[in-house]
Protein backbone atom coordinates (compact mmCIF):
# COMPACT_ATOMS: atom_id res chain seq x y z
CA UNK A 1 0.00 0.00 0.00
CA UNK A 2 3.38 2.26 0.03
CA UNK A 3 2.49 5.90 -0.72
CA UNK A 4 -1.27 5.57 -1.93
CA UNK A 5 -3.64 8.13 -3.93
CA UNK A 6 -4.43 8.84 -0.70
CA UNK A 7 -1.18 10.31 0.73
CA UNK A 8 -0.40 11.56 -2.55
CA UNK A 9 -3.55 13.36 -3.13
CA UNK A 10 -3.87 14.63 0.15
CA UNK A 11 -0.24 16.49 0.08
CA UNK A 12 -1.18 17.76 -2.93
CA UNK A 13 -4.03 20.01 -1.59
CA UNK A 14 -1.80 20.67 1.22
CA UNK A 15 0.58 22.24 -0.49
CA UNK A 16 -1.99 24.29 -3.08
CA UNK A 17 -3.80 25.33 0.38
CA UNK A 18 -0.29 26.60 1.81
CA UNK A 19 1.34 27.64 -1.45
CA UNK A 20 4.68 26.08 -0.49
CA UNK A 21 6.04 22.81 -0.07
CA UNK A 22 6.90 23.14 3.31
CA UNK A 23 7.67 19.98 5.61
CA UNK A 24 4.51 19.48 8.01
CA UNK A 25 4.79 19.17 11.72
CA UNK A 26 4.01 15.73 11.61
CA UNK A 27 6.67 14.71 9.72
CA UNK A 28 10.61 13.91 11.23
CA UNK A 29 13.68 15.50 9.29
CA UNK A 30 13.65 11.67 6.90
CA UNK A 31 9.94 12.49 5.92
CA UNK A 32 8.81 10.19 8.43
CA UNK A 33 5.16 10.78 9.50
CA UNK A 34 3.81 10.34 13.01
CA UNK A 35 0.72 9.00 13.74
CA UNK A 36 -0.86 7.21 17.18
CA UNK A 37 -3.48 4.44 16.91
CA UNK A 38 -5.83 3.29 19.56
CA UNK A 39 -5.36 -0.37 21.22
CA UNK A 40 -8.00 -1.27 23.55
CA UNK A 41 -7.31 -1.03 27.35
CA UNK A 42 -6.39 -3.85 29.41
CA UNK A 43 -5.43 -6.63 27.04
CA UNK A 44 -4.01 -10.07 27.27
CA UNK A 45 -0.13 -10.21 26.23
CA UNK A 46 -1.42 -12.40 23.25
CA UNK A 47 -4.13 -9.74 21.95
CA UNK A 48 -0.76 -7.04 22.88
CA UNK A 49 1.40 -9.25 19.93
CA UNK A 50 -1.52 -10.16 17.37
CA UNK A 51 -1.60 -5.77 17.32
CA UNK A 52 1.81 -5.07 17.17
CA UNK A 53 2.23 -7.85 14.40
CA UNK A 54 -0.19 -5.54 12.31
CA UNK A 55 1.15 -2.61 13.18
CA UNK A 56 4.66 -4.22 11.80
CA UNK A 57 2.87 -5.26 8.65
CA UNK A 58 1.54 -1.68 8.33
CA UNK A 59 4.82 -0.46 8.68
CA UNK A 60 6.83 -2.69 6.37
CA UNK A 61 3.89 -2.04 3.48
CA UNK A 62 4.43 1.79 4.40
CA UNK A 63 8.13 2.81 5.02
CA UNK A 64 6.87 6.56 5.53
CA UNK A 65 4.38 5.88 8.01
CA UNK A 66 5.60 5.47 11.70
CA UNK A 67 2.98 3.93 14.50
CA UNK A 68 2.75 4.44 17.69
CA UNK A 69 0.23 2.59 19.72
CA UNK A 70 -2.13 4.15 22.30
CA UNK A 71 -4.09 2.58 25.07
CA UNK A 72 -7.82 4.02 24.76
CA UNK A 73 -11.33 2.47 25.25
CA UNK A 74 -14.19 4.79 24.93
CA UNK A 75 -16.61 5.78 27.84
CA UNK A 76 -18.48 8.55 27.62
CA UNK A 77 -17.16 10.33 30.73
CA UNK A 78 -13.36 10.08 29.92
CA UNK A 79 -13.99 10.02 26.09
CA UNK A 80 -15.64 13.62 26.61
CA UNK A 81 -12.15 14.64 28.95
CA UNK A 82 -10.00 13.25 26.27
CA UNK A 83 -11.53 15.45 23.67
CA UNK A 84 -11.20 18.16 25.80
CA UNK A 85 -7.84 18.17 26.80
CA UNK A 86 -6.49 17.23 23.31
CA UNK A 87 -5.12 13.54 24.41
CA UNK A 88 -6.60 11.32 22.06
CA UNK A 89 -4.73 9.32 19.69
CA UNK A 90 -4.66 10.30 16.09
CA UNK A 91 -6.88 7.55 14.76
CA UNK A 92 -9.83 6.52 17.21
CA UNK A 93 -13.00 4.62 18.06
CA UNK A 94 -16.71 6.16 18.84
CA UNK A 95 -19.86 4.72 18.97
CA UNK A 96 -21.91 5.42 16.27
CA UNK A 97 -24.28 7.79 18.40
CA UNK A 98 -20.96 9.86 19.07
CA UNK A 99 -20.71 10.44 14.89
CA UNK A 100 -22.95 13.40 13.54
CA UNK A 101 -22.16 15.22 17.36
CA UNK A 102 -18.62 15.11 16.18
CA UNK A 103 -19.26 16.06 12.68
CA UNK A 104 -21.11 18.89 13.15
CA UNK A 105 -19.25 20.58 16.25
CA UNK A 106 -16.03 19.78 14.31
CA UNK A 107 -14.35 18.00 16.73
CA UNK A 108 -12.83 15.16 14.59
CA UNK A 109 -11.03 15.81 11.06
CA UNK A 110 -12.99 16.22 8.09
CA UNK A 111 -11.36 13.10 5.80
CA UNK A 112 -13.94 12.75 3.59
CA UNK A 113 -11.66 13.79 0.50
CA UNK A 114 -9.91 10.94 1.84
CA UNK A 115 -12.39 8.22 2.36
CA UNK A 116 -13.72 8.99 -0.87
CA UNK A 117 -11.31 7.79 -2.92
CA UNK A 118 -11.36 4.19 -0.99
CA UNK A 119 -12.26 1.75 -3.25
CA UNK A 120 -15.23 0.52 -1.28
CA UNK A 121 -16.58 4.03 -0.58
CA UNK A 122 -19.82 3.31 -2.16
CA UNK A 123 -20.74 -0.05 -1.17
CA UNK A 124 -21.45 0.93 2.80
CA UNK A 125 -25.11 -0.32 4.01
CA UNK A 126 -26.47 3.40 3.74
CA UNK A 127 -27.90 3.27 7.40
CA UNK A 128 -24.20 2.30 8.79
CA UNK A 129 -22.13 4.61 6.49
CA UNK A 130 -25.29 7.63 7.90
CA UNK A 131 -23.48 7.33 11.12
CA UNK A 132 -20.06 8.76 9.85
CA UNK A 133 -21.29 11.09 7.82
CA UNK A 134 -22.21 14.42 7.71
CA UNK A 135 -25.81 16.36 6.57
CA UNK A 136 -24.35 16.01 2.80
CA UNK A 137 -23.57 12.40 2.83
CA UNK A 138 -19.65 13.10 3.62
CA UNK A 139 -18.24 10.68 5.71
CA UNK A 140 -16.04 12.18 8.03
CA UNK A 141 -15.50 8.38 10.08
CA UNK A 142 -15.83 5.23 8.57
CA UNK A 143 -17.81 2.47 10.21
CA UNK A 144 -15.93 -0.51 11.07
CA UNK A 145 -17.89 -2.92 13.07
CA UNK A 146 -21.96 -2.91 13.64
CA UNK A 147 -23.92 -4.99 16.29
CA UNK A 148 -27.33 -5.86 17.26
CA UNK A 149 -28.09 -6.27 21.06
CA UNK A 150 -27.88 -9.81 22.52
CA UNK A 151 -28.68 -11.72 25.04
CA UNK A 152 -25.30 -13.09 26.74
CA UNK A 153 -25.54 -15.87 29.18
CA UNK A 154 -23.53 -18.28 30.86
CA UNK A 155 -23.61 -21.78 30.19
CA UNK A 156 -22.06 -23.06 33.39
CA UNK A 157 -24.36 -21.76 35.42
CA UNK A 158 -27.66 -22.65 33.38
CA UNK A 159 -26.53 -26.12 33.45
CA UNK A 160 -25.93 -25.88 37.52
CA UNK A 161 -29.47 -24.54 37.50
CA UNK A 162 -31.36 -27.14 35.81
CA UNK A 163 -31.26 -24.96 32.51
CA UNK A 164 -30.89 -26.59 28.93
CA UNK A 165 -27.94 -24.16 27.55
CA UNK A 166 -28.79 -25.06 23.85
CA UNK A 167 -32.62 -23.64 24.65
CA UNK A 168 -31.99 -20.21 26.11
CA UNK A 169 -34.56 -18.19 27.03
CA UNK A 170 -36.92 -16.77 24.34
CA UNK A 171 -39.03 -14.36 25.30
CA UNK A 172 -38.77 -12.01 28.88
CA UNK A 173 -40.90 -14.22 31.04
CA UNK A 174 -38.38 -16.79 30.32
CA UNK A 175 -35.38 -14.54 31.10
CA UNK A 176 -37.07 -13.70 34.74
CA UNK A 177 -38.19 -17.00 35.51
CA UNK A 178 -34.05 -18.15 33.89
CA UNK A 179 -32.46 -15.57 36.26
CA UNK A 180 -35.03 -16.70 39.28
CA UNK A 181 -34.14 -20.34 39.15
CA UNK A 182 -30.05 -19.14 38.65
CA UNK A 183 -29.86 -17.23 41.78
CA UNK A 184 -31.81 -19.79 43.66
CA UNK A 185 -29.56 -22.74 42.72
CA UNK A 186 -26.38 -20.99 42.43
CA UNK A 187 -26.35 -18.02 44.42
CA UNK A 188 -25.07 -15.81 41.93
CA UNK A 189 -26.91 -13.01 39.83
CA UNK A 190 -29.12 -14.08 37.44
CA UNK A 191 -29.76 -11.22 35.57
CA UNK A 192 -27.65 -7.91 35.86
CA UNK A 193 -27.79 -4.63 34.23
CA UNK A 194 -25.66 -1.90 33.50
CA UNK A 195 -27.04 1.62 34.85
CA UNK A 196 -23.67 3.66 35.20
CA UNK A 197 -22.00 6.28 31.86
CA UNK A 198 -25.11 6.04 30.51
CA UNK A 199 -25.37 2.24 29.67
CA UNK A 200 -28.03 2.49 32.04
CA UNK A 201 -30.48 4.20 29.42
CA UNK A 202 -28.67 2.66 26.67
CA UNK A 203 -30.11 -0.64 27.90
CA UNK A 204 -33.26 -0.08 29.14
CA UNK A 205 -33.65 1.96 25.75
CA UNK A 206 -32.85 -1.17 24.18
CA UNK A 207 -35.55 -3.16 26.31
CA UNK A 208 -38.06 -0.57 25.37
CA UNK A 209 -37.57 -1.43 21.86
CA UNK A 210 -37.95 -5.02 22.33
CA UNK A 211 -41.12 -4.53 23.63
CA UNK A 212 -42.35 -1.95 20.77
CA UNK A 213 -41.51 1.19 22.36
CA UNK A 214 -39.60 4.01 21.49
CA UNK A 215 -37.91 7.05 23.74
CA UNK A 216 -38.55 10.01 21.02
CA UNK A 217 -40.33 10.97 18.18
CA UNK A 218 -38.89 12.97 14.98
CA UNK A 219 -40.66 14.87 12.76
CA UNK A 220 -38.55 17.27 10.43
CA UNK A 221 -35.99 19.11 13.00
CA UNK A 222 -38.88 18.49 15.84
CA UNK A 223 -37.57 16.05 18.33
CA UNK A 224 -40.32 14.86 21.12
CA UNK A 225 -39.40 12.35 24.49
CA UNK A 226 -41.24 9.48 24.66
CA UNK A 227 -39.79 8.78 28.05
CA UNK A 228 -43.55 7.90 29.56
CA UNK A 229 -45.06 5.40 27.31
CA UNK A 230 -46.49 1.75 28.55
CA UNK A 231 -43.37 0.22 26.76
CA UNK A 232 -41.20 2.12 29.32
CA UNK A 233 -43.62 0.97 32.51
CA UNK A 234 -43.47 -2.56 31.47
CA UNK A 235 -39.65 -2.60 31.37
CA UNK A 236 -39.27 -0.60 34.66
CA UNK A 237 -42.03 -3.34 35.79
CA UNK A 238 -39.62 -6.31 34.61
CA UNK A 239 -36.92 -4.40 36.18
CA UNK A 240 -38.64 -4.13 39.48
CA UNK A 241 -39.85 -7.51 39.65
CA UNK A 242 -36.68 -9.44 39.04
CA UNK A 243 -34.60 -7.18 41.84
CA UNK A 244 -37.12 -7.08 44.71
CA UNK A 245 -40.05 -10.01 44.13
CA UNK A 246 -37.55 -12.63 42.91
CA UNK A 247 -33.95 -11.12 44.36
CA UNK A 248 -32.09 -12.84 40.90
CA UNK A 249 -30.45 -9.23 40.28
CA UNK A 250 -27.69 -9.73 42.39
CA UNK A 251 -26.29 -6.64 44.56
CA UNK A 252 -24.36 -4.73 42.40
CA UNK A 253 -26.26 -1.73 41.11
CA UNK A 254 -24.28 0.90 39.59
CA UNK A 255 -22.18 -1.60 36.64
CA UNK A 256 -21.00 0.21 33.54
CA UNK A 257 -20.03 -1.76 30.15
CA UNK A 258 -16.62 -2.73 31.92
CA UNK A 259 -17.67 -3.88 35.02
CA UNK A 260 -20.56 -6.01 33.64
CA UNK A 261 -18.15 -7.82 31.53
CA UNK A 262 -15.62 -8.80 33.71
CA UNK A 263 -18.21 -9.84 36.48
CA UNK A 264 -20.00 -11.86 33.68
CA UNK A 265 -16.77 -13.28 32.41
CA UNK A 266 -15.71 -14.45 36.07
CA UNK A 267 -18.58 -17.02 36.26
CA UNK A 268 -20.98 -14.28 38.60
CA UNK A 269 -23.44 -13.24 36.51
CA UNK A 270 -25.81 -15.57 34.60
CA UNK A 271 -27.17 -13.27 31.79
CA UNK A 272 -26.93 -9.71 30.35
CA UNK A 273 -27.85 -7.55 27.07
CA UNK A 274 -24.87 -5.74 25.47
CA UNK A 275 -24.07 -5.90 21.57
CA UNK A 276 -23.49 -9.10 20.14
CA UNK A 277 -20.53 -8.59 18.91
CA UNK A 278 -18.91 -8.69 22.72
CA UNK A 279 -17.26 -12.09 22.79
CA UNK A 280 -14.14 -10.84 21.84
CA UNK A 281 -14.06 -8.20 24.62
CA UNK A 282 -15.23 -10.71 26.76
CA UNK A 283 -12.06 -13.11 26.27
CA UNK A 284 -9.13 -10.93 24.70
CA UNK A 285 -9.76 -8.24 28.58
CA UNK A 286 -11.69 -10.36 30.69
CA UNK A 287 -10.22 -13.97 30.25
CA UNK A 288 -13.44 -15.11 29.55
CA UNK A 289 -13.59 -18.99 29.22
CA UNK A 290 -15.17 -20.27 26.11
CA UNK A 291 -17.45 -23.07 27.68
CA UNK A 292 -19.05 -20.86 29.98
CA UNK A 293 -20.48 -18.60 26.84
CA UNK A 294 -23.58 -18.71 25.10
CA UNK A 295 -25.58 -15.80 23.18
CA UNK A 296 -28.90 -15.49 21.74
CA UNK A 297 -31.10 -12.52 20.19
CA UNK A 298 -33.56 -10.83 22.44
CA UNK A 299 -37.18 -11.17 22.31
CA UNK A 300 -39.24 -9.09 20.77
CA UNK A 301 -42.40 -8.92 21.87
CA UNK A 302 -44.35 -5.68 20.51
CA UNK A 303 -46.13 -5.12 17.30
CA UNK A 304 -43.27 -2.49 16.69
CA UNK A 305 -40.54 -4.10 18.42
CA UNK A 306 -37.02 -4.48 16.97
CA UNK A 307 -33.56 -5.05 18.20
CA UNK A 308 -31.56 -1.93 18.99
CA UNK A 309 -28.42 -1.35 16.81
CA UNK A 310 -25.14 0.23 16.73
CA UNK A 311 -21.71 -0.03 15.91
CA UNK A 312 -18.28 1.65 15.91
CA UNK A 313 -16.63 4.33 13.79
CA UNK A 314 -13.11 5.13 13.16
CA UNK A 315 -12.29 8.76 13.31
CA UNK A 316 -9.28 11.21 13.19
CA UNK A 317 -7.92 13.43 15.45
CA UNK A 318 -8.83 17.40 14.76
CA UNK A 319 -5.42 18.22 15.41
CA UNK A 320 -4.14 15.45 12.77
CA UNK A 321 -2.15 17.51 10.11
CA UNK A 322 -2.97 16.76 6.38
CA UNK A 323 -0.55 14.15 6.09
CA UNK A 324 -0.91 12.57 9.64
CA UNK A 325 -4.72 12.35 8.34
CA UNK A 326 -3.75 10.96 4.98
CA UNK A 327 -1.58 8.33 6.92
CA UNK A 328 -4.77 7.90 9.29
CA UNK A 329 -6.80 6.42 6.61
CA UNK A 330 -4.32 4.56 5.52
CA UNK A 331 -4.33 2.74 8.89
CA UNK A 332 -8.12 2.77 8.97
CA UNK A 333 -8.05 0.78 5.43
CA UNK A 334 -5.52 -1.54 6.60
CA UNK A 335 -6.14 -2.40 9.79
CA UNK A 336 -10.15 -2.51 10.10
CA UNK A 337 -11.61 -2.22 6.63
CA UNK A 338 -9.04 -4.64 4.42
CA UNK A 339 -9.99 -7.43 6.51
CA UNK A 340 -13.62 -7.18 5.42
CA UNK A 341 -13.22 -6.46 1.94
CA UNK A 342 -9.66 -8.09 0.50
CA UNK A 343 -9.11 -12.28 1.29
CA UNK A 344 -5.55 -11.70 1.55
CA UNK A 345 -5.61 -9.24 4.20
CA UNK A 346 -8.44 -11.18 5.79
CA UNK A 347 -6.53 -14.14 6.15
CA UNK A 348 -3.39 -12.04 7.14
CA UNK A 349 -5.41 -10.58 10.10
CA UNK A 350 -7.04 -13.86 11.19
CA UNK A 351 -3.71 -15.58 10.89
CA UNK A 352 -1.89 -13.18 13.03
CA UNK A 353 -4.96 -13.29 15.49
CA UNK A 354 -4.95 -16.86 15.78
CA UNK A 355 -1.24 -17.90 15.99
CA UNK A 356 -1.33 -15.53 19.40
CA UNK A 357 -4.62 -17.38 20.79
CA UNK A 358 -7.23 -14.32 20.07
CA UNK A 359 -10.32 -15.24 18.95
CA UNK A 360 -11.33 -15.00 15.31
CA UNK A 361 -14.88 -15.13 13.78
CA UNK A 362 -16.60 -13.88 16.54
CA UNK A 363 -20.32 -12.42 15.21
CA UNK A 364 -20.58 -9.33 13.62
CA UNK A 365 -23.60 -7.82 11.54
CA UNK A 366 -21.98 -6.80 8.03
CA UNK A 367 -21.19 -2.76 7.31
CA UNK A 368 -21.38 -3.80 3.86
CA UNK A 369 -23.79 -6.20 3.26
CA UNK A 370 -24.77 -9.83 4.18
CA UNK A 371 -23.29 -11.23 1.29
CA UNK A 372 -19.80 -9.45 1.79
CA UNK A 373 -19.84 -10.48 5.23
CA UNK A 374 -20.52 -14.17 4.46
CA UNK A 375 -17.75 -14.18 2.03
CA UNK A 376 -15.51 -12.89 4.40
CA UNK A 377 -16.34 -15.34 6.77
CA UNK A 378 -15.68 -17.78 4.02
CA UNK A 379 -12.24 -16.77 3.76
CA UNK A 380 -10.70 -16.84 7.46
CA UNK A 381 -12.59 -20.36 7.75
CA UNK A 382 -9.81 -22.44 8.74
CA UNK A 383 -8.98 -20.11 11.73
CA UNK A 384 -12.08 -19.39 13.03
CA UNK A 385 -11.64 -20.56 16.88
CA UNK A 386 -14.43 -19.01 18.32
CA UNK A 387 -17.47 -21.39 20.05
CA UNK A 388 -19.86 -20.78 17.06
CA UNK A 389 -22.10 -23.55 17.60
CA UNK A 390 -22.56 -21.94 21.15
CA UNK A 391 -23.87 -18.64 19.16
CA UNK A 392 -26.29 -20.07 16.86
CA UNK A 393 -29.55 -19.20 18.76
CA UNK A 394 -28.24 -15.59 17.74
CA UNK A 395 -26.17 -15.76 14.63
CA UNK A 396 -29.63 -17.99 13.53
CA UNK A 397 -31.92 -14.93 14.23
CA UNK A 398 -30.41 -12.33 14.37
CA UNK A 399 -30.32 -11.34 10.43
CA UNK A 400 -34.59 -11.97 10.74
CA UNK A 401 -34.91 -9.66 13.44
CA UNK A 402 -35.78 -5.60 12.59
CA UNK A 403 -33.09 -3.47 13.40
CA UNK A 404 -33.45 -0.03 14.65
CA UNK A 405 -31.22 2.74 15.02
CA UNK A 406 -30.14 4.43 18.30
CA UNK A 407 -31.88 7.42 19.12
CA UNK A 408 -30.93 10.07 17.32
CA UNK A 409 -31.11 13.50 19.06
CA UNK A 410 -29.02 13.79 22.54
CA UNK A 411 -28.23 10.31 22.28
CA UNK A 412 -25.63 10.08 25.71
CA UNK A 413 -27.32 12.93 27.02
CA UNK A 414 -30.95 11.36 26.94
CA UNK A 415 -29.26 7.67 27.70
CA UNK A 416 -27.29 9.50 30.89
CA UNK A 417 -31.23 10.79 31.76
CA UNK A 418 -32.52 7.64 32.38
CA UNK A 419 -29.17 6.31 34.24
CA UNK A 420 -30.51 7.49 37.71
CA UNK A 421 -33.98 6.19 36.74
CA UNK A 422 -32.82 2.39 36.48
CA UNK A 423 -30.39 2.68 39.55
CA UNK A 424 -33.50 4.27 41.65
CA UNK A 425 -35.68 1.45 40.77
CA UNK A 426 -33.07 -0.98 41.73
CA UNK A 427 -31.65 0.92 44.91
CA UNK A 428 -35.72 2.20 46.28
CA UNK A 429 -38.19 -0.51 46.63
CA UNK A 430 -40.83 2.24 46.74
CA UNK A 431 -39.27 4.48 44.27
CA UNK A 432 -42.26 6.70 43.00
CA UNK A 433 -42.15 5.50 39.22
CA UNK A 434 -44.44 7.66 38.15
CA UNK A 435 -41.87 11.00 39.24
CA UNK A 436 -39.36 9.25 38.07
CA UNK A 437 -40.98 8.84 34.42
CA UNK A 438 -42.45 12.38 34.50
CA UNK A 439 -38.68 14.00 35.50
CA UNK A 440 -36.99 11.60 33.00
CA UNK A 441 -39.23 12.83 30.04
CA UNK A 442 -38.74 16.46 31.18
CA UNK A 443 -35.01 16.27 31.50
CA UNK A 444 -34.85 14.28 27.84
CA UNK A 445 -37.09 16.82 26.48
CA UNK A 446 -34.56 19.84 27.38
CA UNK A 447 -31.80 18.02 26.30
CA UNK A 448 -33.18 17.38 23.04
CA UNK A 449 -34.06 20.94 22.67
CA UNK A 450 -30.44 21.80 23.72
CA UNK A 451 -29.16 19.64 20.78
CA UNK A 452 -31.37 20.98 18.47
Amino acid sequence: MKPSRIIAATAAAAITAAGLAACSESEDDDGITDITVAIDAGLEQGAIDAFNERVAQFEEANPDIDVETQEYTWTATTFTAQLAGGTLPTVFTAPFTDGRGLIERGQIADISALTAELPYAGDFNPNVAAAGSDADGNMWAVPISAYGQGLHYNRTLFEAAGLDPDAPPATWAEIRAAADQIAEATGETGYAMMTNANTGGWILTTMVYALGGRTEVIDGDTATATIDTPEMREAIDMIRQMRWDDDSMGDEFLYDWGTINQDFASGRIGMYVSGGGNYGNLFTQNALDPDDYGLTVLPLEGAESGVLGGGTLAAVSPNADAEQQAAAVEWIDFYYMEKLTVEAAAVADAQALADSGQPVGAPQLPVFDKATYDESLAWVEEYVNVPLDQMTPYTEQIFDQTLLTEPVRATQEVYAVLDPLVQTVLTDEGADVDALLEQAEADAQAAMDAAA
